[in-house]
């Protein structure tokens, strides 16, 4: 019987993109689809900015700045160094190379077309084999409540480093918001081989996505197994205020939290090997596995462990 080949990720930003470089290289990239966090969004400056689907896009194409893991390789200051020399926001950087992605969304998205079109195309231009869906068309809103009041992300995540406590998450427009027919159609394609939830920050890339009516469901109802990466290694993240902001909500940090926190979603879930004691009661498939990915050969070392876990969880169901 010929094995199915097609795989959906689920993937925010930096640490997410990791593992779908990986899975590009160590599959056919056209089976591969992924579904992007657009929680993140923002208006700034008149421009419309896709944070995760943008790095996502310069990741796969080979673009992307690996020692930041953001924004574009090879990248110039000219517009943000004059922008200051009149007294504007700069808060937000936008290089040079990255400000043409963001004038082409912001005039599309001004005449009408949707984002995931918009994004298609991008792939398109830049040579991407895979597909790269938003989580919707809709706007999603991630805020969060501070000691100050209710913040948008980008605010907190770049303009103040992080620094208010988190007290609570919020995904506004998620409830009218509507997944794509395109990722619904992904998820109930025979051919599905896994879905992977990726090492991305679990209530601030993920859950904005699984908060979009549907999402979920067809999760749940998928043929194919779902497993899931921690993002978290020693009760650390590797990146990113996900360990902060799970102490400041009162949440333990460590990999078995993550994994309860997705529940029944996971058939599979693969976790650093020196977190996989503290993970074996749950009621799931646990893999160890090196999660912690320096280079490129661990992002592939990583893939095909998600993609032979999901084989071996297939084989038992």
């Amino acid at each position: 019987m010929k094995r199915r080949s097609r795989v959906v990720a689920l993937s925010g930003g930096i640490g997410g993109a990791k593992l779908v470089l990986g899975l590009s290289r160590v599959m056919p990239a056209a089976d591969l689809t992924v579904i992007a966090n657009t929680g993140d969004d923002l208006e700034h400056l008149g421009f419309w900015i896709s944070p995760d689907v943008d790095t996502l896009l310069y990741t796969l194409a080979g673009l992307v700045d690996l020692e930041r893991g953001w924004g574009r390789k090879d990248e110039t200051w000219n517009f943000l160094q004059s922008l200051e020399q009149f007294g504007g926001e700069t808060w937000f950087r936008l290089g040079d190379r990255d400000l043409a992605v963001h004038v082409e969304r912001t005039g599309r998205l001004a005449s009408g077309i949707p984002l995931s079109q918009i994004t298609a195309e991008f792939c398109r231009h830049l040579g991407i084999a895979s597909q790269i869906y938003p989580m919707s068309d809709q706007r999603v809103q991630t805020r969060l409540r501070t000691g100050d009041g209710w913040i948008d992300f980008q605010d907190y995540f770049v303009r103040l480093r992080c620094a208010p406590e988190v007290l609570e998450v919020s995904y506004d427009g998620a409830a009218k918001a509507r997944v794509l027919p395109e990722t619904i159609q992904a998820l109930d394609d025979p051919n599905l081989r896994a879905v992977v939830i990726c090492p991305s920050n679990p209530y601030l890339s993920i859950d904005p996505m699984l908060n979009v009516p549907g999402l979920w469901e067809a999760l749940a109802n998928c043929h194919a197994p779902v497993l899931a990466v921690s993002p978290i290694i020693r009760g650390e993240a590797v990146k990113g205020p996900t360990a902060k902001m799970m102490r400041e909500m009162g949440i333990e940090v460590s990999a078995r939290t993550v994994g309860k926190h997705y529940g029944e979603l996971l058939d599979g879930y693969i976790v650093d090997e020196a977190d996989v004691a503290s993970c074996r009661d749950l009621d799931i498939s646990i893999v160890p596995a090196q999660t912690l990915m320096v280079s490129l050969e661990d992002r592939e070392a990583l893939a095909r462990t998600v993609l032979m876990s999901a084989d071996a969880v297939a084989e038992k169901s």
